[in-house]
């Protein structure tokens, strides 16, 4: 024994007191003349270490916070728990833990994140069998992944979606892995192919033996703005059915024109290399706006959704109907019952649907506004069983003026068999059988299969997908808010792999 010391700790809180110990160590030395350390303290068995200030409950209390809450929250709790602490010190505190031990990934899925939405993104990788992250890399270049699988050759099976920078990492880095499509991000570009096909055939979504609204006599100047509106209306209409391109320049809507020219400039500019942004501080326009014309796939997609709206007087119009019949031709009364029950539209728009009827006296029948096509999308895509029974018999009412969309219908049930029965080895006659029929947009659905056709086939017969990594990145976002987007990415890949 050497000598003597005094050493002082902090320890736990006792009822949010702070609490400080006082040890009286030995001081050894070492009579070994090889032996670097002279002289050496000795160490409480889970109370202290080496040059620590704080004891090892303490410091493990501290790591928890830090874990749960980052640094200046921490911070916070760790101080009203009379834990003095600063948030750099929980930061560091936090830095030092090693990462945690990984077994031997044989199952591994892959999904990217943002950092910073729309412009950096990392990677998550987990292991299948234990639902665990076990790397977190910085980007989702091909190039990173393929380095990281390159010093893993224990994989076996990758589960990932269908980015092309992760099929191309796993074919270079791992080429003895079978790749598995994610089957969610199969039936996700499967119901975005339906609804390209609905949108060209919205028309079948209007009931043709619908009864017109009665027309006012057009020498009546006092219908001269009901005339207009259904001028516009007709205008758009003939736009709509006409092929682009067919028509002449006069018969086109200003709506069309419009939307035509915003089109044409939008991707203009978008063809010369210019993001979002820029594009949007040219033209005026907002950067929502933008992106809907980018993702539009023409400008008869953008119409379609423009015109099909419904209105908030829809609900009310069979009201309406009634009381006109029943000899109530006071508008303002007729508003006064509508907002009675529930209507919040303006009055204007009450006005607007009455004035062709006003001068007759006749009430506009109430005709159904056509289903939307969003609405209609998901009735196919939907379980024909869960279907209510107005919404079953309006799409069956659909299916029956418009081949193609019965088409489709079956063409759906048939991959959605394939998705819940695993049949993957039915792919390939469910590609000839789409392809038979005149649907561009499952046509282009299918080629795209074709492109990551082994992958495509592993997702609809083996049992991993990639809804654990789905799930590991939503635990990511709530992880990204509680660090406010204020840390770096190190700090970042630490909490993820120690708490996600």
């Amino acid at each position: 024994m050497h000598s003597r010391y005094t050493r002082e700790l902090a320890d736990s809180a006792i009822s949010a007191q702070r609490v400080v110990l006082r040890l009286r160590v030995r001081r050894l030395f070492c009579d070994n003349n090889a032996c670097a350390a002279k002289t050496f303290a000795e160490q409480v068995v889970d109370l202290t270490q080496p040059y620590a200030r704080r004891t090892t409950p303490l410091r493990r209390t501290l790591e928890e916070i830090t874990l749960a809450l980052a640094g200046r929250p921490g911070a916070r709790l760790a101080n009203s728990l009379g834990l003095a602490v600063s948030r750099d010190s929980l930061l560091r505190m936090l830095r030092a833990l090693p990462d945690p031990p990984t077994a031997t990934v044989t199952v591994l899925g892959i999904d990217d994140f943002a950092t910073k939405r729309g412009q950096v993104y990392a990677t998550i990788l987990i292991d299948h069998h234990t639902r665990r992250p076990i790397e977190v890399l910085p980007n989702r270049d091909a190039d990173t992944l393929a380095a990281w699988l390159t010093t893993h050759p224990e994989v076996q099976i990758i589960t990932r979606d269908r980015a092309g920078a992760y099929a191309e990492a796993a074919n270079r880095g791992a080429p003895q892995t079978t790749q598995c499509a994610d089957r969610w991000h199969l039936w996700k570009n499967l119901g975005q192919a339906v609804e390209k096909t609905v949108i060209a055939h919205r028309a079948s979504l209007h009931d043709p033996t619908t009864p017109n609204r009665a027309q006012p006599d057009d020498t009546d100047p006092q219908h001269q703005c009901a005339r207009e509106g259904r001028a516009r209306e007709q205008a758009v209409t003939t736009a709509l059915t006409t092929t682009p391109g067919a028509a002449k320049p006069n018969t086109q809507s200003r709506l069309q024109a419009r939307f035509q020219q915003r089109y044409t400039q939008i991707h203009a500019l978008r063809d010369q290399g210019k993001g979002m942004r820029t594009i949007a501080d040219e033209l005026g326009l907002d950067r929502k706006t933008i992106r809907r014309f980018l993702d539009a796939t023409s400008v008869e997609h953008l119409l379609a959704k423009t015109t099909s709206r419904t209105t908030v007087l829809d609900n009310y119009k069979p009201y309406l109907h009634q009381r006109w019949t029943q000899g109530t031709t006071n508008v303002p009364q007729l508003i006064s019952e509508i907002r009675a029950q529930g209507y919040r539209g303006s009055t204007r728009t009450v006005y607007r649907y009455l004035r062709p009827s006003q001068a007759e006296r006749n009430p506009p029948p109430p005709t159904p506004a056509p289903p939307t096509i969003r609405a209609v999308t998901g009735w196919i895509m939907g379980n024909p069983d869960n279907l209510a029974d107005q919404d079953h018999q309006r799409l069956q009412q659909i299916l029956t003026r418009c081949p193609e969309l019965e088409a489709t219908r079956r063409h759906v049930s048939s991959f959605a068999h394939m998705i819940r029965d695993l049949r993957g080895d039915l792919l390939p006659e469910w590609i000839n059988r789409v392809r038979e029929d005149n649907l561009p947009a499952l046509h282009s659905f299918t080629t795209g299969l074709q492109h990551d056709h082994a992958a495509v086939i592993a997702g609809l017969t083996l049992p991993y997908n990639n809804g654990p990594t789905e799930g590991t990145v939503n635990k990511i976002k709530m992880i990204k808010r509680s660090m406010y987007g204020r840390a770096n990415f190190d700090l970042l890949r630490k909490r993820v792999l120690l708490t996600a």
